[in-house]
């Protein structure tokens, strides 16, 4: 079964209750035995619309990362993010 995979492109415009949502979503991605491949290092945008912090997440399964997005434990982390910066996530599913 393939690996999933989390990819956010994010601009945080308020850094305070995005602390907390980094702290709650950690906490979910841990539950879910997440691998954080990458997480706002340096990048350089090649085409298209970029953000300044960019996400690579590991899940075991399509479905673990879907469980991981819509548990009560992200979906609390994930209300400090709103109004906290510009997020696009998509989760897409590895090739086998």
């Amino acid at each position: 079964m393939p690996k999933a995979y989390w990819i956010a492109h994010v601009t945080v415009t308020d850094s305070e209750p995005y602390a907390l949502y980094a702290a709650g979503a950690t906490e979910a991605f841990r539950k879910f035995n997440a691998r954080v491949l990458a997480r706002g290092g340096t990048c350089e945008q090649l085409e298209g619309d970029g953000h300044p912090r960019n996400v690579v997440i590991e899940f075991e399964t399509l479905d673990a990362a879907l469980s991981c997005y819509n548990s009560p434990e992200y979906q609390e982390a994930k209300n400090h993010r709103l109004g906290a910066g510009i997020a696009n996530i998509v989760i897409v599913e590895g090739a086998g």
